[in-house]
């Protein structure tokens, strides 16, 4: 690999949305790298000339329904020009996007982070899926970039990726756009999400907080992810004759629709996923369970720790331990600004006047910075 493929310029076609702001802050503060954007319906940004003509690596991050005609309309002005240059996109469906970037004559990855642009500066903890297509002379720096995002990578090829996608993505969405549609039927009748969610389960409030998530987010997306996939017909239409199953099997009412109830939609889906994953899988939900009730207690604070060293929860810790001051739950997350914090649950019944000095020395100490706390504790 020669020597100007070490710190390259980076060219971002999509630089406007979310994730291509993130994936500039990424290059910028995380690699060092000069970044470039060009944004289509962006009269501020750079042209697409000037991305083709200063830049070593082009990273589209447009919608999905559009990425392959801007890919080819990039080919078309390069005219050549890319011969030497690294494309890449993270589009969550592969394989048009990387067909197209295989017409021009640079290398090529297709990309899909298996999230949201995050709060956090790097994809740790994140799958991150990798379709590589045409990489020869770029692949130690690929490598690099790879290590630098610090994401769970998974290998596939875009055609498996896409087959992949209907069931981890569309099918996903699909089941909860339609709860949320049961539920807007039910409203009139029942109330809102807000009069359900007394009454919640952990399964109720986790299906809850997915649908609210996609109805939070750019719509555009989901919908390209339906649309966009060739794969999501035959999924919605297996989905739809399992739904017509259970239906069929509740209707029937005797002990013939419930042995086939258990038979089809317990029996065969147990034995399908195996011992070991609904064993993990089940751990998994009581975790998540767990953290449901912790969050949910009422008496908690949220604080943010500026000096990201060794010692310093032990600080805040010890702040407790001196005031004599019971701690039931720990966890740490991030707030909507990208800052982590610790959120520490306590006993319902302490008293406030024994919490109340506790966090006067957060503050007074310099230890960290208090974000939320429970009423009855302001």
């Amino acid at each position: 690999m020669s020597t100007e493929h070490t710190s390259p310029h980076i060219g971002l076609v999509g630089s406007e949305g979310a994730y291509g702001r993130w994936l500039r802050r990424f290059f910028e503060q995380r690699m060092g790298l000069q970044v470039l954007g060009a944004d289509p319906g962006h009269v501020d940004t750079q042209t697409p000339e000037a991305l083709i003509e200063h830049c070593q690596v082009l990273l589209f991050c447009t919608p999905i329904r559009h990425t392959p005609a801007i890919i080819t309309d990039y080919i078309e002005r390069a005219a050549g020009r890319e011969k030497h240059q690294l494309w890449l996109d993270i589009t969550s469906v592969k394989n048009e996007p990387v067909a197209a970037m295989l017409h021009s004559q640079a290398e090529v990855v297709g990309l899909h982070p298996m999230t949201a642009a995050p709060k956090a500066p790097t994809l740790k903890g994140r799958v991150l899926v990798v379709c590589e297509a045409r990489l020869q002379y770029w692949r130690a720096w690929f490598e690099t970039f790879l290590a630098a995002l610090q994401a769970q990578c998974v290998a596939s090829t875009p055609e498996r990726h896409d087959h992949i996608m209907a069931l981890v993505q569309a099918m996903v969405h699909a089941t909860h756009l339609a709860q949320g549609g049961v539920l807007r039927e039910y409203a009139e009748e029942l109330g809102g999400l807000d009069a359900l969610l007394p009454f919640r389960s952990a399964s109720f409030e986790l299906d809850s907080a997915i649908l609210s998530r996609i109805l939070a987010m750019n719509p555009a997306i989901y919908e390209d992810i339906q649309f966009g996939n060739p794969h999501v017909i035959p999924m919605l239409e297996r989905l739809q004759t399992q739904l017509a199953e259970l239906k069929t099997s509740v209707e029937r009412n005797d002990d013939t629709g419930r042995a086939a109830f258990r038979r089809q939609f317990l029996d065969a889906a147990r034995e399908t996923l195996g011992e070991t994953a609904v064993a993990a899988g089940n751990y998994s939900f009581e975790r998540v369970g767990y953290l449901l009730a912790d969050l949910a207690g009422e008496r908690s604070i949220s604080v943010h720790l500026p000096e990201d060293q060794p010692g310093s929860l032990r600080r805040l810790l010890h702040v407790f331990e001196r005031h004599n001051v019971n701690i039931t739950s720990i966890h740490s997350s991030r707030t909507p600004a990208g800052e982590v914090h610790f959120r520490l649950g306590f006993e319902s019944d302490v008293d406030a006047g024994r919490i109340a000095p506790a966090l006067a020395a957060i503050v007074d100490e310099d230890i960290g910075r208090l974000l939320e706390r429970s009423t009855d504790l302001c």
